[in-house]
């Protein structure tokens, strides 16, 4: 198969009367300029870097008007760039440890490009704050928030197949799970999903003590770590929990305490298993 055929099956170019024309899938992934198409001048990616936790003062602002297949690569990168990091010293050699997980960062600005909604006004955003990172996409998703770790079901299935075989993002919704999964290895506080009126936020938060997470965080750690031992053919227990709030052994009342609130919020449930001893109960989502 040709290259024009193998566009023309991909659906990336048309043939006409004239030619050969782009499709607006093609123009998504591969333009030089998305500016110079009128239906996609403003799906180029907008990222804005603040100077403190509000929109009140802009350190920087750019915008990648390429097509997301050429443009991936460098926008994520420059994302990185742009993110507080601390420096290690150690015995002979200083060592730069970023403070987001770049593969975390990676995925959900992947999933902000696949799930939007091309109906919709508005840019794909990435905001910087000293404290968070705000990813957004214009539209509402077409699953519940709480079934993000584990559900895939893309409006833009074209989009997701092509930039799944590009290397970019994870059709299966295998891309979440390793965000969370980055964020938990980190000691992260747990992802926060905003849904409004024709707009929704995922959101990364620095590093904050287990004793500065309020309830309500405390509750959706416990889910969302839950969720990805679910997904991931284990389950979450007292132990399992405590390892990533990075709880001390003989503070295990303090997880149970969490595990108590998180069944009562019904996000959790016990699983149901025989001879299972009390120390290694376990639990599985609400929807499992």
């Amino acid at each position: 198969m040709g290259i024009i055929d193998r566009m023309l099956a991909e659906k990336i170019v048309i043939q006409d009367e004239v030619g050969y024309s782009i499709t607006e899938l093609g123009a998504l992934l591969f333009a030089k300029r998305l500016s110079d198409f009128d239906d996609l001048r403003r799906k180029m990616v907008r990222v804005i870097v603040y100077k403190g936790k509000s929109k009140l003062d802009i350190v920087r602002e750019q915008s990648f008007d390429a097509g997301y297949a050429i443009s991936f690569k460098t926008m994520v990168e420059w994302i990185n760039s742009q993110l507080p990091a601390n420096e290690e010293i150690g015995q002979a050699l200083r060592s730069t440890v970023t403070m987001y997980p770049e593969i975390a960062v990676r995925e959900i600005v992947a999933n902000m490009l696949v799930h939007q909604d091309f109906s919709e006004k508005g840019f794909p955003m990435v905001e910087i704050y000293t404290d968070r990172i705000d990813v957004s996409n214009p539209g509402q998703p077409i699953i519940s928030v709480e079934r993000f770790i584990d559900e895939y079901n893309s409006r833009n299935s074209s989009l997701a197949d092509l930039m799944r075989r590009l290397g970019i993002c994870e059709e299966l919704g295998s891309g979440l799970d390793k965000a969370v999964a980055a964020i938990e290895l980190f000691q992260l506080p747990p992802l926060r999903f905003t849904v409004q009126e024709a707009r929704t936020t995922v959101t990364l938060f620095a590093y904050r003590k287990y004793a500065d997470l309020d309830r309500q965080e405390r509750i959706y750690a416990c889910y969302q770590h839950a969720c990805l031992k679910y997904v991931t053919n284990d389950k979450m227990t007292n132990l399992t929990l405590r390892e990533r709030l990075g709880i001390d052994k003989q503070n295990y009342p303090m997880a149970s305490r969490i595990i108590k609130d998180t069944l009562i919020a019904g996000k959790i449930k016990e699983e149901k298993t025989e001879n299972q001893s009390r120390n290694n109960k376990g639990y599985v989502p609400f929807w499992a």
